[in-house]
């Protein structure tokens, strides 16, 4: 079966301002002001909490030790989760693209370093959870991205192929886990990295999700 395989956060939706009111309510918390900006910092918020973090922190001029980093990152998970589509958004055209590889006969999964648990939230409240046979998190596996385990087991998960799957993406991490797991990827150019991400050599470049079924029928052989 041929399928097609979403990273969430900055490919689906636009996670990023959620994201980094998390990492700044970190800040908060200690006393310090917010040390990330929504817009500037969209990037690395889509690089995880640990990297918004270490972002922040190194700001301030500090460097907490591992426990204290765990800490905060737990803070920042439970801050996420009770604040988790204040802001968020799908990306234009992501529902009618998702209907339109279904009718096509397309498999759909999303293989996310998003914890599983805010994953399944986050798709049940922006109302797409329903598109998906599979929803593989950082956690689901003892691997995840860029681990090409992490890719191929939301394959097998779905019931895929992996010699017809494509991975659809936004980051150098999506790259090299299609890459590891010698699957296709397509990087979307809509995203804060959108104007790099030619130079990381995908197989397709995504401008807005109305092109993705006949680019994924081109590169899928029947």
């Amino acid at each position: 079966m041929k399928s097609a395989i979403f990273d969430l956060d900055g490919t689906l939706a636009d996670t990023s301002c959620d994201l980094i009111a998390a990492a700044n309510a970190c800040f908060v918390k200690i006393g310090a002001p917010p040390q990330l900006d929504p817009v500037a910092d969209a990037s690395t918020a889509f690089q995880g909490g640990r990297a918004m973090l270490k972002l922040g922190f190194a700001r301030l001029g500090q460097i907490p030790d591992d426990i204290q980093m765990q800490q905060h990152f737990e803070y920042l998970l439970k801050f996420y989760g009770d604040n988790i589509d204040h802001h968020t958004f799908l990306y234009a055209g992501v529902v009618d693209c998702l209907e339109e590889l279904s009718r096509r006969g397309y498999l759909l999964g999303i293989c996310t370093n998003k914890p599983e648990g805010l994953a399944q939230k986050l798709t049940k409240r922006l109302g797409i959870r329903h598109h998906f046979e599979a929803l593989l998190g950082a956690d689901s596996l003892p691997v995840r991205k860029p681990d090409a385990g992490h890719l191929l087991g939301t394959i097998k998960e779905l019931g895929g192929n992996p010699s017809k799957s494509v991975l659809i993406g936004d980051t150098i991490t999506d790259r090299n886990a299609a890459k590891n797991a010698w699957v296709p990827c397509i990087l979307v150019t809509f995203g804060p990295d959108g104007p790099h991400v030619a130079d990381l050599e995908p197989e397709g470049l995504l401008d807005h999700f109305d092109q993705l079924p006949d680019m994924m029928d081109m590169m899928i052989e029947e």
